[in-house]
């Protein structure tokens, strides 16, 4: 296991009836935004239960973030931000709520000419302003990490981010919030969680049977829990147990002093990107791509997951692997979730159209290894056309 430095700073507050708890935990003085998406906090009455906890203190609001939050949208939350002298920002919602507060906090205190090059450029934050979160769709895990992605919509781009200066302070994690999902939402969410464990796990072997246990008993509990919340969508304990599980999905403990992958988020990025496919369904069509394409690098760690997960333990190594990967991909159909290219629109020009965004911005360094470039990734989605 190789050496690693631990910043965790989040204070995370969980179970039912947990919101009042945000008057303790925002700072005494100053002017709050809280920011949200599309008004579905004022459906399901966490919105209610918020501004009844803050009552007394300054709060101005911001909304209409979206899913998959875009730069335009955070720019104008800045102004607003700016207007109102906010001192701190709070993100009621998912994940695409709490990566645009993220982006928001970090634009904020920016100095450069363009926010943009922080996700572009990799442009160094340097100082951001507080912020926590009261999650509502469990998935990201962006409520205790420092994680983020922005897409922009004059573009087409999804680029990510990450600092410590904008990883929240606190989160607040009440399943109850939870009860309106829909089954696409939810479904996204398991899977999204499944894949963050994948990328910190399925690598290659490095010394790590604490992180390798942990992340496998995370897997095998999602396989559990995905069909449970599924076919029982307002019960405490399920959807309990789905939100635990998506915050250490990525909370980053499994990844301490272990090789991490990400490129099947990096190319799912470009297909949200460009065709609107929900981030988990990505997940599901380029996972499976991924791992047959790379099977030979990452054949240690195929087969330890095909059978401490699947249970898989009798045949060559290579149908062990090919029935592990059958395996994920029959669970995420489970789910109702469709795994090819087609079944989303996207044509047989999309591998070439994604290699060619890759390689206009210069990126070549996917993979555990850094060495998954454009051309590759255009083989990786040739596999998953149909």
């Amino acid at each position: 296991m190789d050496n690693f430095t631990w910043t965790n700073p989040t204070k995370v507050v969980f179970g039912q009836g947990t919101i009042p708890m945000v008057r303790e935990l925002v700072p005494k003085t100053g002017t709050i935004m809280m920011l949200y998406g599309g008004g579905s906090i004022k459906r399901n009455g966490v919105y209610t239960a918020v501004i009844k906890a803050l009552k007394g203190r300054k709060v101005v609001e911001f909304g209409g973030i979206e899913p998959n939050p875009r730069y335009e949208t955070c720019m104008l939350a800045v102004q607003a931000a700016r207007k109102a002298k906010a001192a701190f920002l709070l993100a009621v919602g998912g994940g695409s709520v709490g990566d645009a507060t993220k982006f928001i906090a970090a634009a904020l205190k920016y100095k450069g000419r363009d926010p943009w090059d922080i996700l572009a450029k990799n442009a160094r934050i340097i100082e951001a302003v507080p912020l926590g979160c009261i999650l509502t769709l469990p998935a990201t895990g962006t409520e205790s990490n420092p994680n983020a992605v922005i897409s922009r919509e004059s573009t087409q781009e999804k680029l990510p981010f990450s600092s410590d200066l904008t990883r929240p302070v606190f989160a607040i994690l009440d399943p109850e919030t939870t009860y309106s999902l829909d089954r696409r939402q939810t479904a996204n969410g398991v899977i999204d969680s499944f894949v963050h464990v994948c990328e910190q796990y399925l690598t290659y072997p490095n010394a790590a049977p604490v992180q390798d246990r942990q992340a496998e008993a995370l897997l095998l509990s999602l396989i559990e829990i995905g069909p449970r919340v599924l076919r029982l969508p307002k019960n405490y304990a399920a959807r309990a147990d789905l939100m635990y599980a998506a915050n250490q999905a990525l909370n980053l403990h499994l990844s301490m002093g272990v090789p991490s992958d990400w490129a099947t988020h990096l190319i799912g990025h470009e297909l949200t990107a460009l065709y609107g496919i929900d981030h988990g369904a990505s997940l599901a069509i380029v996972q499976p791509g991924v791992w047959t394409f790379d099977k030979k690098r990452k054949a240690k760690k195929l087969l330890q997951y095909a059978e401490r997960v699947w249970g898989i333990a009798d045949g060559s190594a290579d149908a062990r692997i090919r029935a592990a990967i059958d395996k994920t991909e029959k669970f995420y159909h489970s789910l109702g979730v469709k795994t090819t290219l087609k079944a989303y629109g996207a044509g047989p020009d999309a591998p070439a159209l994604v290699r060619k965004r890759l390689a206009d911005r210069g990126a070549s360094g996917l993979g555990e290894h850094g060495d998954l470039d454009p051309a590759k990734v255009e083989k990786i989605l040739q596999l998953r056309l149909k």
